[in-house]
């Protein structure tokens, strides 16, 4: 099965397609933008860049000069934006030679410096998403057995599996299945723009302390909402804990 294909869904960095939803931006309550389709360009493979055309700008952009070269679109233009009486500095780009020509007198904007995204009405986190991911919580009767240094962490008959494109399955199992004395909370946060804001825990035994191996979602996103309140262990992060499903180790470093 070695040549069976893990994600067939891989974009080409440079693609560039029509959005078909409307995207709106946002700085402490001013609107910077309002795109009925902004485009979608993928400039690595993973996830899409919102870029919008000057029509859809509700602010003032102010040229400051050449920016970092982009290995998939090239050199670029960096701008400040003005909202107001605020000036967010170098928060705009432009891709002037990119090679898709509908893209190049096109602008995006750095997620970081603006405080609201939406699609249609729905707030957006971490960055777009892509119209090519899927995610299916299933609940499940799997056997998910976890074990650190001999000791077993976890052990359920009852996971959430979640899947989603691209990446392996994970398997979220109930507290009441989990050594929780076992697992330390850490100040870790991660933020899917599918899932929603995770947090972290350490597992501790005996001599052993793996850091932020295993995270959970106290408030997932609507699409994700089977997995509030469970927890998700992490074996890739560490050859010590052995996560086993039906009896079968996976995951392993």
């Amino acid at each position: 099965m070695s040549n069976l294909s893990q994600n067939p869904f891989v974009i080409t960095p440079g693609t560039v397609q029509q959005g078909q939803t409307r995207a709106r931006v946002f700085s402490e309550g001013h609107l910077v933008v309002d795109a009925a389709a902004p485009l979608l360009v993928w400039e690595h493979s993973y996830y899409p860049r919102y870029f919008f055309q000057p029509d859809d700008l509700k602010a003032e952009l102010r040229p400051v000069g050449k920016g970092p070269r982009s290995k998939a679109l090239g050199p670029s233009e960096l701008f400040d934006v003005v909202v107001g009486d605020r000036l967010l500095p170098r928060a705009a780009q432009r891709y002037p030679e990119a090679p898709a020509e509908e893209m190049r007198g096109a602008y995006s904007l750095t997620w970081s410096a603006f405080d609201t995204w939406l699609a249609e009405d729905e707030v957006l986190h971490t960055h777009p998403r892509s119209p090519y991911v899927r995610i299916d919580a299933l609940p499940s009767s799997r056997h998910v057995r976890v074990a650190v240094g001999g000791v077993v962490v976890a052990e359920s008959h009852r996971p959430v599996v979640l899947t989603e494109t691209g990446l392996v399955p994970r398997y979220y199992l109930p507290r009441v299945d989990v050594r929780m004395d076992l697992l330390t909370p850490t100040d870790a946060v991660s933020h899917c723009p599918y899932k929603g804001s995770a947090s972290y825990w350490t597992v501790n035994v005996g001599d052993l302390e793996l850091t932020d191996v295993v995270w959970g979602y106290e408030m997932p996103l609507p699409e994700s909402i089977r997995l509030a309140g469970l927890v998700c262990f992490w074996p890739e992060k560490s050859a010590d804990l052995e996560l086993y499903v039906d009896g079968e180790r996976v995951g392993q470093p």
